[in-house]
């Protein structure tokens, strides 16, 4: 039964999958549509997407979940969320992809930014973020070097490149605007985090024209009218940041972890940013008044690190059989998680995969699981090293429907864990945010906790595998 309620529609384009959802205005889905999409890997360093099959998805999803014309009368306004650090080039005249959706995954441009080592510190200080290839400036770079599109473009004055939100709302606002939020900016080493727009002394660092970029804009503001509904869109934001507003309005001292291609940890700090060597600074809210801060933890290799287990090792049917699994009792070997190089707080390429120990296809893949966790744990505690208090964990994302992920994880940090009723937590926090922050905004259901109870060899696997990825250094 559709709520009376105005309709709020959200684009939520991830790695694997674009969805557009309706919620009403207690947060409740009302229709659902979801399209896979295609991710091609060209060896370790190569990752890419089809920028056009992005589009024809989101238009695809947005008419499948707009085909009641009650439930379509009703939708007032809509929000986007989408993967952060990918990046594509197309033609600002024609909307054609100029080339590839370059994924954050993607390291192509490793050493190209090398180079610019003696800057890393200015640069951290600037961004928030360290100097790494997973971010946008090293991909639109190569791309500037590389793509012979992307260059016949620029020497015609009809290049467009930047973030994939960008790209994004280019093709399904009618305005057809080159805009880009301030999240999904920020994960360009290109954007100053002071003054929330482009920092020219980036972009002459990295050789970027900033007539190619789109303009800047606050994560809540006004972006144009969907063409597909014609309602306007109210709120962009990046997938990791939209899901930390998933129950309403933070807490402070409570840490959202987001477990799905990649995991993220990200914990708020407030109007102004906290600075960590090794940790990410980042914003997840800002509107014409100001902004909320996060430090963040980032591990590459979650979902992807399972897939390519699962393809590396042959492992029969893993997502059926994980939750069977996890609930044995014998202790895996180690497996050293180096998918897609090891992000925070480590943030180097790191030794090849290895599963370090015997182990039979369920021992192999908890192993994986319980790399994931340790990863994201080394990232709480240097949060805790900073003093910054963290007294529970809010886990979603499609790996937090595992019991044994979250009981885990639980144990090994010693705090509780709330596992929302629903799990899919990107979506329904850019709702919250596209439909204003309402002060009523309540939870989908009882939720789980898991609370933290003693497990020594749990926690004598972490420091192996600490010790491990600290003797490859």
């Amino acid at each position: 039964m559709i709520n009376n309620g105005p309709l709020t529609l959200v684009i939520d384009q991830g790695t694997h999958a674009t969805r557009a959802l309706v919620f009403d205005a207690d947060g409740r889905i009302q229709t659902a549509a979801y399209a896979p999409i295609a991710l091609q890997r060209y060896g370790a360093d190569r990752v890419e997407q089809d920028g056009q099959e992005i589009i024809a998805s989101a238009h695809q999803v947005i008419r499948a979940a707009l085909a009641d014309p009650a439930l379509r009368r009703g939708v007032a306004r809509a929000g986007v969320a989408t993967q952060r650090s990918s990046v594509v080039a197309w033609d600002r005249e024609t909307g054609a992809a100029l080339s590839p959706v370059l994924s954050w995954q993607d390291r192509r441009a490793a050493d190209w930014l090398s180079r610019f080592g003696a800057h890393a510190p200015e640069v951290k200080r600037r961004t928030g973020l360290p100097l790494s290839p997973h971010y946008g400036a090293s991909k639109l770079r190569w791309l500037l070097d590389h793509d012979p599109a992307v260059q016949a473009a620029q020497r015609r004055g009809a290049l467009a490149f930047g973030p994939l939100a960008s790209f994004l709302l280019f093709h399904l606002l009618a305005e057809r605007p080159l805009l880009a939020d301030h999240a999904n900016a920020a994960r360009t080493l290109l954007w100053n985090m002071e003054t929330r727009d482009w920092d020219p002394w980036l972009l002459e660092l990295f050789g970027v024209p900033p007539a190619a970029l789109p303009a800047c804009r606050p994560i809540c503001a006004p972006y144009g009218r969907l063409q597909a509904a014609d309602v306007p869109v109210t709120a962009v934001n990046g997938d990791q940041n939209a899901a930390v507003f998933a129950l309403g309005r933070p807490s402070s001292n409570k840490a959202v972890v987001n477990v799905g291609t990649g995991a993220f940890i990200l914990l708020p700090t407030g109007a102004a940013p906290a600075a960590h060597p090794s940790l990410l600074s980042g914003l997840i809210h800002s509107d014409a008044a100001g902004g909320v801060y996060t430090i963040e933890g980032t591990v590459n290799g979650a979902g992807a690190a399972l897939e390519w287990a699962a393809q590396t090792w042959r492992l029969p049917q893993p997502e059926r059989n994980l939750p069977r699994w996890l609930a044995r009792a014998a202790a895996p070997p180690l497996f050293l998680n180096t998918i897609g190089g090891l992000g925070s707080p480590f943030w180097r390429p790191g030794p090849p995969p290895a599963l370090l120990g015997e182990g039979d296809a369920g021992q192999q893949a908890v192993a994986v699981v319980e790399s994931i966790l340790f990863l994201l744990y080394a990232n709480l505690e240097t949060m805790a090293a900073m003093g910054l208090p963290v007294r529970e964990l809010q886990i979603s994302g499609g790996l937090a429907r595992l019991d044994g992920l979250c009981r885990r994880l639980a144990d090994l940090s010693g705090l509780p864990v709330y596992r929302p009723a629903e799990t899919e937590a990107t979506a329904r926090g850019a709702a919250f945010l596209a439909a204003g922050l309402p002060r009523r905004w309540p939870r989908p259901g009882r939720g789980r906790v898991f609370r933290p109870r003693p497990d020594p060899a749990l926690a004598a696997r972490y420091r192996e595998f600490r010790a491990r990825i600290a003797a490859e250094e």
